[in-house]
């Protein structure tokens, strides 16, 4: 039986997160040894973001079949969807400006879009 396009998102959308969680711990060990400066975290957690929904793009595009820049292009929204809600969450408000969070909803959609037209 053909897992619906839901579970293949869901799924394909926790890959990315366990993908994102292990590229954290490298970027937080990174910045442990080598005392990292504010400039390059954000710049390691912006590629971080690009690799992971590029990654997830590429997962979603192979798994679906059709549109695949579209189905890239919404992981990549709904990462970004998500990860906001968290933030909100564990923050209780919103953090940062509202350029940050414009960019970084840019970054995911546009990494997811060009990871569904790789796949």
């Amino acid at each position: 039986m053909e897992k619906s396009k839901l579970q293949v998102t869901l799924r394909n959308l926790l890959i990315t997160y366990i993908l994102t969680g292990i590229l954290l711990v490298v970027l937080a060990f990174a910045l442990y040894r080598f005392r990292l400066k504010e400039g390059q975290i954000r710049l390691g957690v912006n590629a971080v973001y690009v690799i992971t929904c590029l990654l997830g793009g590429i997962l979603m595009g192979k798994s679906i079949r059709q549109r695949r820049f579209f189905w890239g292009l919404l992981l990549g929204v709904t990462y970004f969807v998500v990860l906001l809600g968290v933030s909100y969450f564990l923050n209780k408000g919103l953090t940062g400006s509202m350029n940050q969070i414009l960019t970084t909803m840019a970054i995911c959609a546009a990494s997811g879009t060009a990871g569904g037209m790789l796949s």
